[in-house]
């Protein structure tokens, strides 16, 4: 029998009930807006194992551990307006769950602080060095010197900032920073609703942070959900799809993005994008991965196997995904889908699954 793989899962968000008003995106019709913690992530993952096994043919896996990514707390580049605190909470929240030291209500425990392989925080990328030193300082003051050691990367969320942000200079240096301290950085912009405009933005940006190759080498640089394309244009068959200006425009970014060695793309996000999933209804994976298969295989060209990674976006999965019960356990379904029509070699299907996170990451599993 094959050995199991570990899966990492590159992308997950948790936050306890108690600080849903420190999240920006934090409303009374969020559909998000209860506690999403260790323990409900525990539910979604052992329910797609116990219920959803793997593909025929498949290796076995296990869930190995996750990179937590922020979760767009309340702040600001500049300290004084906004401010840095809800973001340093979140650090202390991951500090709990890392040396298993919980605090009542937030739903983990103790024997859970060996799932969280990594930390990426949110930090103010705009303000360049001085900035990024600052807070970066009180990132490890909160964790300690052995939990700083699994902050991995940063992000600052783009996807709904202005344009011009990623063209500044601040920004830029701010990323040939990170790239000096062995840090990556989380890139997430939205072609779909943010519109196209973020791709091109951002393509230009890893123009100018890898044009000094002596500094910009060394940045690392994860890409967000495939940059969320609009996954909802109408089908006709992969021919629709190959020709319309949307996905042209797309596939050109992805490539400029692609030819830099140290980016990288997450499989994730996919539900979002895609019309809506119901919970009692099984999907047709094979479909699915049909009508999504042109963004795949442009993914897989351009990057190469070596340079994607499996990542869920639970929650954020459970709302077009189906809920809770299902939705991990269905992402996983349609990437051992792609990864099959790949024809991928069992080392580079465990790259997919976890070795490429830990690559991009630096972190153990």
């Amino acid at each position: 029998m094959s050995k199991p793989i570990p899966i990492v899962d590159s992308h997950i968000h948790l936050f306890p009930e108690s600080h849903l008003p420190t999240l920006a995106w934090h409303g009374p019709q969020s559909p998000l807006g209860a506690q999403h913690s260790v323990d409900e992530y525990r539910q979604a993952t052992t329910a797609a194992t116990t219920s959803n096994p793997s593909a025929a043919g498949a290796a076995p896996s296990y869930l190995r551990g996750f990179i937590f990514l922020e979760t767009d707390r309340i702040s600001s580049v500049d300290p004084e307006k906004l401010g840095w605190s809800h973001p340093l909470d979140e650090v202390s929240l991951l500090t709990r769950i890392i040396t298993g030291a919980p605090v009542p209500g937030e739903g983990h425990a103790a024997a859970d602080r060996h799932l969280c392989l990594g930390m990426v925080p949110w930090a103010p990328v705009p303000g360049g060095a001085a900035a990024l030193e600052r807070y970066m300082g009180l990132v490890r003051a909160r964790t300690g010197e052995d939990v700083y050691r699994k902050v991995c990367g940063v992000r600052y969320l783009v996807q709904d900032k202005p344009a011009g942000v990623m063209g500044q200079a601040g920004f830029v240096e701010g990323l040939r920073w990170l790239g000096r301290q062995g840090l990556a950085f989380d890139l997430g912009v939205d072609a779909r609703q943010g519109g196209m405009w973020q791709l091109r933005e951002a393509a230009e940006m890893l123009r100018m942070v890898f044009d000094r190759v002596e500094e910009g080498s060394r940045v690392k640089v994860v890409i967000n959900h495939l940059c969320k394309p609009n996954l909802r244009l109408p089908y006709h068959g992969p021919a629709s799809v190959a020709t319309h200006p949307d996905f042209l425009e797309w596939s050109s970014l992805i490539m400029a993005m692609a030819q830099y060695p140290s980016t990288f793309m997450k499989l994730s996000g996919g539900f979002s994008e895609l019309l809506p999933l119901e919970e009692g209804t099984e999907p047709d994976v094979k479909a699915l991965v049909d009508r999504i298969q042109p963004w795949m295989d442009v993914v897989f060209d351009v990057f190469g196997p070596r340079r994607v990674m499996f990542g869920s976006d639970w929650p954020v999965c459970n709302v077009g995904g189906g809920g809770n019960a299902v939705s991990w356990g269905r992402w996983k379904r349609v990437v051992e889908e792609i990864l099959d029509r790949r024809g991928l070699s069992p080392a580079e299907r465990e790259g997919v699954w976890g070795g490429v996170a830990a690559q991009a990451y630096g972190v153990e599993i």
